[in-house]
């Protein structure tokens, strides 16, 4: 059953929409989104380019593929958003607030995110699985080319296929970004930070990044698509050949109304001791609680986030995760003292760290396990695999290898 569109989303859609492309062959469902904040053009700038080349040969296309535009009345400002932040208001909670207000009482991004929202519901109800979601980024400081994922293994599966890092456990971060909203209901769904807004090398990673992963996910066989072997030497040169998995470790909030400044010169990805100068905080100088990694430092005015610090996880610590969530151990949980379900449903863990003090963040997040702080004394976690549509994924070429 298909969502029920107004007259005026059905108008705004054909606006919404860079590219759709329905293959003759029954394929999978491919979703791009491009400029969801403002700001950053290059998503929007590939899926024009990319759409142009691939009605050329949409003869050899298998399935349906979707170019999706984002904040629009944000990008004709190049503002990274006019009211609030696009990419923070996608919980169900939220989702179904904003859908009961008037509509002279949205905001820009609230406007936005109904007309997208209504537009993925349609997507999925008329068109045939494994559906994929990719979100195409860019970041205000400059930065290889990488993934970002909420950490389910049907995430892993598709994002290890590409040559660039991936960084997982970001959305334990963020209340709200589109992808969390959209893997919560089951499908595979990554971010794609193609490199600094204003580089041309960004448009170009973006390019590549797409053609990948219409191979990976099945619309078109490798020997169909032309540019694929470059492609992936493109990206595999831009990221330096790090295809390693990493996981964030502390995020530094910037205070409602506070001034912060970024120390200058700080890259994604490069090593700092702890002690080093982050940023200052009013007069306030901001170190690094420890050895850790510059992951996307802000040098925008716009943005709630500092910085965040990740470390790399070990090859071996990514096998047990999965083996780990094969098993479904984690249904043993409530067996151990501290810890029980938060819902009827079992859908969450409440954990009483007065007593369950002994577990680690690191031991929940092997089992599928992300956490939400509720006080000093009390986590609520999610499990990432609960929704997961497994089955959906278990047949196609990329998660059988």
């Amino acid at each position: 059953m298909t969502y029920a569109m107004s007259k005026k989303q059905l108008s705004a859609t054909k606006l919404r929409i860079i590219g759709h492309i329905q293959g003759k062959q029954k394929g999978p469902t491919v979703v791009f989104f491009g400029g969801i904040h403002g700001n950053e053009p290059c998503g929007v700038d590939a899926l024009e380019q990319t759409f142009q080349k691939l009605k050329m040969s949409s003869a050899s296309i298998r399935g349906t593929i979707y170019g999706i535009h984002g904040n629009i009345p944000a990008q004709l400002q190049r503002k990274r958003f006019l009211d609030t932040d696009l990419n923070r208001l996608w919980t169900s909670a939220g989702i179904k607030a904003i859908k009961t207000k008037k509509e002279t009482d949205l905001s820009h991004e609230e406007h936005e995110l109904i007309e997208i929202h209504a537009l993925v519901l349609n997507i999925i109800a008329l068109h045939t699985p494994p559906f994929y979601f990719v979100d195409i980024h860019s970041t205000s400081g400059r930065t290889m080319p990488f993934i970002t994922i909420n950490d389910a293994l049907i995430n892993r599966r598709f994002s290890k296929h590409f040559p660039v890092p991936i960084v997982l456990g970001i959305e334990e971060y963020l209340e709200g970004p589109l992808l969390s909203y959209i893997n919560s209901l089951g499908y595979v769904s990554l971010g794609f930070e193609a490199g600094q807004h204003t580089e041309e090398a960004s448009v170009k990673n973006s390019m590549a990044f797409i053609g990948l992963a219409l191979v990976f996910a099945g619309c078109l066989q490798r020997n169909e698509a032309a540019n694929f072997d470059r492609y992936y030497q493109n990206l595999q040169q831009a990221a330096s050949g790090n295809t390693s998995f990493y996981e964030v470790v502390h995020r530094y909030l910037i205070p409602i109304g506070g001034r912060f400044r970024m120390a200058l010169g700080f890259e994604n990805f490069e090593e700092v001791r702890k002690g080093t100068v982050m940023a200052m905080q009013e007069e306030r100088k901001v170190r690094a609680k420890k050895d850790a990694i510059v992951f996307m430092p802000l040098y925008q005015e716009q943005g709630q986030e500092g910085f965040f610090l990740i470390r790399k996880i070990p090859l071996w610590a990514l096998q047990w995760s999965a083996l780990l969530r094969r098993l479904k151990l984690h249904r043993l949980l409530t067996l151990l003292p501290g810890i029980s379900w938060a819902d009827t449903q079992k859908e969450s863990l409440l954990v009483n760290l007065k007593i369950a003090r002994f577990f680690t963040k690191s031991f929940f997040h092997l089992l599928g396990y992300r956490n939400k702080t509720l006080d000093k004394d009390h986590l609520l976690m999610y499990n990432r695999e609960h929704t997961a549509k497994n089955d959906m994924y278990k047949n196609t070429d990329r998660f059988s290898k």
